[in-house]
Protein backbone atom coordinates (compact mmCIF):
# COMPACT_ATOMS: atom_id res chain seq x y z
CA UNK A 1 0.00 0.00 0.00
CA UNK A 2 1.24 3.62 -0.56
CA UNK A 3 1.21 6.11 2.06
CA UNK A 4 -1.99 7.58 1.74
CA UNK A 5 -3.98 3.83 1.71
CA UNK A 6 -1.62 3.21 4.87
CA UNK A 7 -3.11 6.39 6.84
CA UNK A 8 -6.58 5.48 5.43
CA UNK A 9 -6.27 2.14 6.57
CA UNK A 10 -5.44 2.65 9.72
CA UNK A 11 -7.91 5.29 10.32
CA UNK A 12 -10.88 2.74 9.19
CA UNK A 13 -9.41 -0.43 11.66
CA UNK A 14 -9.10 2.38 14.94
CA UNK A 15 -12.37 4.72 13.82
CA UNK A 16 -14.54 2.66 11.77
CA UNK A 17 -15.56 5.78 10.00
CA UNK A 18 -14.83 6.96 6.49
CA UNK A 19 -12.45 10.21 7.44
CA UNK A 20 -11.73 13.22 5.67
CA UNK A 21 -8.32 12.97 3.71
CA UNK A 22 -5.89 15.70 3.35
CA UNK A 23 -2.62 15.46 1.62
CA UNK A 24 -0.13 18.32 2.87
CA UNK A 25 3.11 18.66 0.69
CA UNK A 26 6.89 18.99 1.84
CA UNK A 27 8.88 22.15 -0.02
CA UNK A 28 12.35 23.09 -1.43
CA UNK A 29 13.24 26.40 -1.58
CA UNK A 30 15.10 26.90 -4.92
CA UNK A 31 17.09 30.29 -4.30
CA UNK A 32 16.63 32.76 -2.02
CA UNK A 33 17.87 31.75 1.51
CA UNK A 34 17.98 34.09 4.53
CA UNK A 35 16.36 36.98 2.22
CA UNK A 36 12.91 36.27 4.23
CA UNK A 37 13.47 38.18 7.66
CA UNK A 38 15.10 40.77 5.50
CA UNK A 39 11.87 41.41 4.02
CA UNK A 40 13.16 40.03 0.33
CA UNK A 41 12.05 37.16 -1.87
CA UNK A 42 11.89 33.39 -1.86
CA UNK A 43 11.39 31.05 -4.09
CA UNK A 44 9.51 27.98 -2.93
CA UNK A 45 7.87 25.09 -4.25
CA UNK A 46 5.72 22.41 -2.77
CA UNK A 47 6.65 19.10 -3.88
CA UNK A 48 5.05 15.64 -4.58
CA UNK A 49 6.61 14.14 -0.99
CA UNK A 50 3.57 15.21 1.38
CA UNK A 51 2.10 13.90 4.99
CA UNK A 52 -1.20 12.42 4.35
CA UNK A 53 -4.29 13.31 6.93
CA UNK A 54 -6.65 11.46 7.99
CA UNK A 55 -9.65 13.13 9.91
CA UNK A 56 -13.30 12.96 11.33
CA UNK A 57 -15.31 15.06 13.73
CA UNK A 58 -16.94 14.27 17.12
CA UNK A 59 -19.75 15.23 19.34
CA UNK A 60 -17.24 16.55 22.48
CA UNK A 61 -14.36 18.35 22.97
CA UNK A 62 -12.02 15.23 22.96
CA UNK A 63 -8.82 14.87 20.30
CA UNK A 64 -7.01 11.39 19.47
CA UNK A 65 -4.24 11.95 17.04
CA UNK A 66 -1.91 8.46 16.05
CA UNK A 67 1.60 9.26 14.72
CA UNK A 68 1.03 6.27 12.15
CA UNK A 69 4.85 6.59 11.22
CA UNK A 70 6.48 6.84 15.04
CA UNK A 71 3.78 3.94 15.72
CA UNK A 72 2.29 6.57 18.94
CA UNK A 73 -0.67 8.12 20.17
CA UNK A 74 -1.86 10.86 22.35
CA UNK A 75 -4.93 12.50 23.46
CA UNK A 76 -6.20 15.61 24.80
CA UNK A 77 -8.86 17.87 25.15
CA UNK A 78 -9.48 21.16 23.06
CA UNK A 79 -10.37 23.33 26.30
CA UNK A 80 -7.29 22.51 28.09
CA UNK A 81 -4.18 22.42 25.89
CA UNK A 82 -1.09 21.70 27.57
CA UNK A 83 2.15 21.28 25.88
CA UNK A 84 3.29 17.78 26.05
CA UNK A 85 6.78 16.30 27.00
CA UNK A 86 6.70 14.01 23.87
CA UNK A 87 7.02 16.96 21.00
CA UNK A 88 5.31 15.90 17.99
CA UNK A 89 1.92 16.43 19.44
CA UNK A 90 2.43 19.85 19.86
CA UNK A 91 2.37 20.67 16.34
CA UNK A 92 -1.05 19.58 15.94
CA UNK A 93 -2.27 21.41 19.45
CA UNK A 94 -0.75 24.67 18.21
CA UNK A 95 -2.91 24.55 15.13
CA UNK A 96 -6.11 24.16 17.57
CA UNK A 97 -5.01 26.49 19.87
CA UNK A 98 -4.86 29.32 17.71
CA UNK A 99 -7.97 28.68 15.48
CA UNK A 100 -9.27 28.56 19.45
CA UNK A 101 -7.73 32.20 20.25
CA UNK A 102 -9.36 33.53 17.08
CA UNK A 103 -13.37 32.22 18.18
CA UNK A 104 -13.66 29.41 16.01
CA UNK A 105 -16.18 26.45 16.98
CA UNK A 106 -14.56 23.45 16.66
CA UNK A 107 -14.99 20.18 18.20
CA UNK A 108 -13.52 17.38 18.91
CA UNK A 109 -11.53 14.69 16.37
CA UNK A 110 -9.75 11.97 15.56
CA UNK A 111 -6.38 12.36 12.94
CA UNK A 112 -3.94 9.66 11.71
CA UNK A 113 -1.59 11.30 10.22
CA UNK A 114 1.91 10.39 8.24
CA UNK A 115 3.13 10.19 4.99
CA UNK A 116 7.23 9.98 3.03
CA UNK A 117 8.47 13.71 4.06
CA UNK A 118 11.77 12.64 5.92
CA UNK A 119 11.89 14.54 9.35
CA UNK A 120 15.26 16.58 9.85
CA UNK A 121 15.56 16.46 6.03
CA UNK A 122 14.99 20.13 5.29
CA UNK A 123 11.30 19.16 3.65
CA UNK A 124 9.41 21.33 6.24
CA UNK A 125 7.60 17.86 7.69
CA UNK A 126 6.50 19.74 10.70
CA UNK A 127 4.80 22.76 8.25
CA UNK A 128 3.12 19.83 6.55
CA UNK A 129 1.44 18.67 9.44
CA UNK A 130 0.35 22.34 11.03
CA UNK A 131 -0.60 23.94 7.33
CA UNK A 132 -2.53 20.32 6.60
CA UNK A 133 -4.23 20.29 9.76
CA UNK A 134 -5.53 23.67 9.76
CA UNK A 135 -6.47 23.05 6.00
CA UNK A 136 -8.54 19.98 7.16
CA UNK A 137 -10.13 21.26 10.33
CA UNK A 138 -10.99 24.54 8.02
CA UNK A 139 -12.87 22.07 5.59
CA UNK A 140 -14.02 19.57 8.05
CA UNK A 141 -15.92 22.00 10.59
CA UNK A 142 -16.74 24.45 7.61
CA UNK A 143 -14.73 27.39 9.44
CA UNK A 144 -15.02 29.67 6.09
CA UNK A 145 -11.37 31.08 6.78
CA UNK A 146 -9.72 32.00 3.49
CA UNK A 147 -5.86 30.38 2.74
CA UNK A 148 -3.24 33.01 3.41
CA UNK A 149 -4.90 33.02 7.07
CA UNK A 150 -4.48 29.63 7.42
CA UNK A 151 -1.09 30.47 6.55
CA UNK A 152 -0.89 32.67 9.47
CA UNK A 153 -2.37 30.04 11.63
CA UNK A 154 0.13 27.80 10.93
CA UNK A 155 2.50 30.23 11.51
CA UNK A 156 1.55 31.10 14.87
CA UNK A 157 0.72 27.34 15.85
CA UNK A 158 5.01 26.79 15.10
CA UNK A 159 6.06 30.28 16.48
CA UNK A 160 3.61 30.26 19.92
CA UNK A 161 2.96 26.61 20.52
CA UNK A 162 5.75 24.72 19.29
CA UNK A 163 7.69 27.69 20.32
CA UNK A 164 9.94 27.64 17.07
CA UNK A 165 10.54 31.43 15.44
CA UNK A 166 10.20 29.83 11.79
CA UNK A 167 9.11 32.45 8.67
CA UNK A 168 6.08 32.66 6.87
CA UNK A 169 7.81 30.63 3.64
CA UNK A 170 7.24 26.56 4.84
CA UNK A 171 3.27 27.03 5.56
CA UNK A 172 2.92 29.34 2.11
CA UNK A 173 4.36 27.12 -0.35
CA UNK A 174 2.83 24.16 1.62
CA UNK A 175 -0.89 26.05 0.94
CA UNK A 176 -0.38 27.94 -2.36
CA UNK A 177 2.00 25.21 -4.11
CA UNK A 178 1.13 24.64 -7.56
CA UNK A 179 2.27 21.19 -9.60
CA UNK A 180 4.98 22.09 -12.16
CA UNK A 181 6.10 25.65 -10.49
CA UNK A 182 7.38 27.40 -7.89
CA UNK A 183 6.31 30.46 -6.46
CA UNK A 184 7.88 33.87 -5.74
CA UNK A 185 7.27 35.03 -2.56
CA UNK A 186 7.25 38.71 -1.07
CA UNK A 187 8.12 38.03 2.05
CA UNK A 188 7.41 42.24 2.81
CA UNK A 189 4.07 42.28 1.11
CA UNK A 190 2.84 38.12 1.46
CA UNK A 191 2.23 38.49 -2.12
CA UNK A 192 3.27 35.52 -4.55
CA UNK A 193 3.59 34.97 -8.85
CA UNK A 194 4.12 31.26 -10.20
CA UNK A 195 6.60 30.24 -12.53
CA UNK A 196 6.90 27.59 -14.50
CA UNK A 197 9.03 24.60 -13.34
CA UNK A 198 8.41 21.63 -14.95
CA UNK A 199 8.97 17.85 -14.58
CA UNK A 200 11.97 17.86 -16.99
CA UNK A 201 13.85 18.59 -14.50
CA UNK A 202 14.79 16.26 -10.86
CA UNK A 203 15.02 17.82 -7.64
CA UNK A 204 17.59 15.67 -5.84
CA UNK A 205 18.30 16.48 -1.89
CA UNK A 206 21.83 15.45 -0.42
CA UNK A 207 20.85 15.31 3.73
CA UNK A 208 25.29 15.83 4.72
CA UNK A 209 23.62 14.09 8.14
CA UNK A 210 25.58 16.91 10.27
CA UNK A 211 24.10 19.32 12.12
CA UNK A 212 25.95 22.12 13.45
CA UNK A 213 25.70 23.36 17.00
CA UNK A 214 26.25 27.19 15.70
CA UNK A 215 23.45 27.08 13.75
CA UNK A 216 20.53 28.79 15.82
CA UNK A 217 23.30 31.51 17.88
CA UNK A 218 24.78 32.09 14.18
CA UNK A 219 21.28 32.76 12.91
CA UNK A 220 20.49 34.79 15.43
CA UNK A 221 23.85 36.86 15.16
CA UNK A 222 23.05 37.50 11.22
CA UNK A 223 19.66 38.77 11.93
CA UNK A 224 21.56 41.25 14.37
CA UNK A 225 23.93 42.42 11.69
CA UNK A 226 21.53 42.91 8.89
CA UNK A 227 19.41 44.98 11.44
CA UNK A 228 22.86 47.22 12.11
CA UNK A 229 23.44 47.07 8.39
CA UNK A 230 19.94 48.82 7.63
CA UNK A 231 20.76 50.98 10.74
CA UNK A 232 23.66 52.40 9.06
CA UNK A 233 22.42 52.85 5.51
CA UNK A 234 19.03 54.70 7.02
CA UNK A 235 21.59 57.71 8.00
CA UNK A 236 21.72 58.55 4.58
CA UNK A 237 19.20 56.54 2.83
CA UNK A 238 16.12 57.17 5.70
CA UNK A 239 14.07 54.89 3.54
CA UNK A 240 15.56 51.97 3.69
CA UNK A 241 13.66 50.11 6.15
CA UNK A 242 14.97 46.91 5.15
CA UNK A 243 17.77 45.44 2.78
CA UNK A 244 14.99 44.51 0.53
CA UNK A 245 15.24 48.41 -0.02
CA UNK A 246 18.64 48.50 -0.45
CA UNK A 247 21.42 48.57 -3.46
CA UNK A 248 25.07 47.79 -3.98
CA UNK A 249 25.60 51.10 -4.59
CA UNK A 250 24.33 52.31 -1.59
CA UNK A 251 26.49 49.36 0.08
CA UNK A 252 29.29 50.31 -1.30
CA UNK A 253 28.76 54.17 -0.89
CA UNK A 254 29.27 54.04 2.47
CA UNK A 255 31.42 50.83 3.04
CA UNK A 256 33.81 52.78 4.71
CA UNK A 257 31.20 53.26 7.78
CA UNK A 258 30.16 50.37 7.85
CA UNK A 259 32.14 47.52 9.19
CA UNK A 260 33.14 45.14 7.13
CA UNK A 261 31.63 41.48 8.44
CA UNK A 262 28.20 44.01 8.44
CA UNK A 263 29.45 45.06 4.76
CA UNK A 264 29.75 41.11 3.73
CA UNK A 265 26.41 39.94 5.25
CA UNK A 266 24.32 43.20 3.88
CA UNK A 267 26.09 42.26 0.35
CA UNK A 268 25.02 38.92 0.09
CA UNK A 269 21.27 39.63 1.10
CA UNK A 270 21.06 42.33 -1.04
CA UNK A 271 22.78 40.26 -4.24
CA UNK A 272 20.20 36.96 -3.40
CA UNK A 273 17.55 39.36 -4.09
CA UNK A 274 18.38 40.29 -7.00
CA UNK A 275 19.41 36.69 -8.04
CA UNK A 276 15.93 35.17 -7.03
CA UNK A 277 14.55 37.79 -9.88
CA UNK A 278 16.78 36.91 -11.79
CA UNK A 279 16.09 33.02 -11.43
CA UNK A 280 12.62 33.84 -12.35
CA UNK A 281 13.50 35.40 -15.99
CA UNK A 282 15.26 32.30 -16.37
CA UNK A 283 12.48 29.84 -15.22
CA UNK A 284 10.36 31.92 -18.11
CA UNK A 285 12.97 30.81 -20.82
CA UNK A 286 13.22 26.99 -19.43
CA UNK A 287 16.65 28.27 -19.34
CA UNK A 288 18.05 25.88 -16.41
CA UNK A 289 21.85 26.05 -17.21
CA UNK A 290 21.56 29.87 -16.59
CA UNK A 291 19.04 28.85 -13.55
CA UNK A 292 22.07 26.77 -11.97
CA UNK A 293 24.77 29.10 -12.15
CA UNK A 294 22.87 31.38 -10.02
CA UNK A 295 22.20 28.57 -7.16
CA UNK A 296 25.82 27.74 -7.68
CA UNK A 297 26.12 32.07 -6.92
CA UNK A 298 23.96 31.77 -4.12
CA UNK A 299 26.05 29.09 -2.73
CA UNK A 300 29.54 30.90 -3.21
CA UNK A 301 27.71 34.16 -1.53
CA UNK A 302 26.23 32.01 1.77
CA UNK A 303 29.70 29.93 1.83
CA UNK A 304 31.89 33.27 1.82
CA UNK A 305 30.02 36.15 2.41
CA UNK A 306 26.91 35.16 5.10
CA UNK A 307 29.46 32.51 6.32
CA UNK A 308 26.46 30.33 7.15
CA UNK A 309 27.71 26.71 5.13
CA UNK A 310 30.63 24.01 6.59
CA UNK A 311 32.82 22.06 4.86
CA UNK A 312 30.28 19.24 4.36
CA UNK A 313 27.78 21.33 2.21
CA UNK A 314 30.72 23.19 0.58
CA UNK A 315 32.10 19.82 -0.94
CA UNK A 316 29.11 18.64 -2.24
CA UNK A 317 28.58 21.25 -3.89
CA UNK A 318 32.05 21.13 -5.38
CA UNK A 319 31.55 17.91 -6.27
CA UNK A 320 28.71 18.28 -7.83
CA UNK A 321 29.92 21.64 -10.11
CA UNK A 322 32.30 19.22 -11.62
CA UNK A 323 29.47 16.68 -13.01
CA UNK A 324 27.65 18.26 -15.97
CA UNK A 325 24.48 16.35 -16.05
CA UNK A 326 23.90 18.85 -12.64
CA UNK A 327 22.70 22.20 -13.84
CA UNK A 328 23.43 23.57 -10.49
CA UNK A 329 23.60 23.31 -6.92
CA UNK A 330 23.53 25.11 -3.31
CA UNK A 331 22.77 24.53 0.22
CA UNK A 332 19.35 25.03 1.42
CA UNK A 333 17.91 26.24 4.71
CA UNK A 334 19.73 27.89 7.59
CA UNK A 335 22.98 26.32 6.97
CA UNK A 336 26.05 24.84 9.05
CA UNK A 337 24.47 21.34 7.67
CA UNK A 338 21.42 19.80 6.29
CA UNK A 339 21.18 19.43 2.41
CA UNK A 340 22.36 20.27 -0.51
CA UNK A 341 19.65 21.29 -3.46
CA UNK A 342 20.83 19.73 -6.76
CA UNK A 343 18.89 20.42 -9.89
CA UNK A 344 19.73 17.70 -12.40
CA UNK A 345 18.79 16.17 -15.84
CA UNK A 346 16.24 13.14 -15.16
CA UNK A 347 17.45 10.45 -16.96
CA UNK A 348 20.87 10.86 -14.77
CA UNK A 349 19.58 11.34 -11.44
CA UNK A 350 20.92 7.46 -10.33
CA UNK A 351 24.43 8.11 -12.27
CA UNK A 352 24.62 11.69 -10.44
CA UNK A 353 23.51 10.56 -7.16
CA UNK A 354 25.56 7.23 -6.78
CA UNK A 355 28.40 9.36 -7.50
CA UNK A 356 27.64 12.14 -4.89
CA UNK A 357 27.02 9.52 -2.58
CA UNK A 358 30.21 7.66 -3.24
CA UNK A 359 32.69 10.99 -3.30
CA UNK A 360 31.18 12.34 0.24
CA UNK A 361 31.80 9.21 1.85
CA UNK A 362 35.08 8.45 0.48
CA UNK A 363 35.55 12.89 2.11
CA UNK A 364 33.84 11.78 5.11
CA UNK A 365 33.70 8.36 5.89
CA UNK A 366 29.44 9.37 6.47
CA UNK A 367 26.92 7.93 3.61
CA UNK A 368 25.04 11.03 3.41
CA UNK A 369 21.02 10.47 2.54
CA UNK A 370 19.65 11.27 -0.67
CA UNK A 371 15.93 12.08 -1.44
CA UNK A 372 14.26 12.58 -5.30
CA UNK A 373 11.64 14.78 -5.72
CA UNK A 374 9.58 17.52 -8.00
CA UNK A 375 7.34 19.88 -7.69
CA UNK A 376 3.81 18.83 -6.78
CA UNK A 377 0.26 20.62 -5.74
CA UNK A 378 -0.39 22.38 -2.59
CA UNK A 379 -2.62 21.03 0.11
CA UNK A 380 -6.02 19.67 -0.81
CA UNK A 381 -8.54 17.55 -0.20
CA UNK A 382 -8.13 13.75 -1.61
CA UNK A 383 -11.25 12.09 -3.21
CA UNK A 384 -11.78 8.67 -1.52
CA UNK A 385 -10.98 6.61 -4.27
CA UNK A 386 -8.99 3.61 -2.42
CA UNK A 387 -10.77 -0.06 -1.52
CA UNK A 388 -9.07 0.03 2.12
CA UNK A 389 -11.38 -2.41 4.34
CA UNK A 390 -11.55 -2.38 8.48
Amino acid sequence: MNSIEQIETKFLELFQEQPLLVRSPGRVNIIGEHTDYNQGFVLPAAIEKSMYIAISSRTDTHCKIIAHDLQDEFEFDITALSRSEKGWPNYLMGVVDQLMKAGYGLRGFHCVFGGEIPVGAGMSSSAAIEAGLAYGLNVLFNLGIAKKELVRIAQRAENEFVGLQCGIMDMYANIFGMDGHVLKLDCRSVDHRYYPLDHTLSIVLLDTRVSHSLASSEYNKRRAECTEGVRLLQKKYPLVHSLRDATLGMLNELQAEIPSVVYKRCSYVVEENERVEEACRMLERSDYTKLGELLYASHEGLSKKYEVSCPELDYLVSTAKKLPEIYGARMMGGGFGGCTINLVKPEYVDTVTAVLKEEYYKKFDRNPFAYVTSTGSGTHVIEVKSNAAV
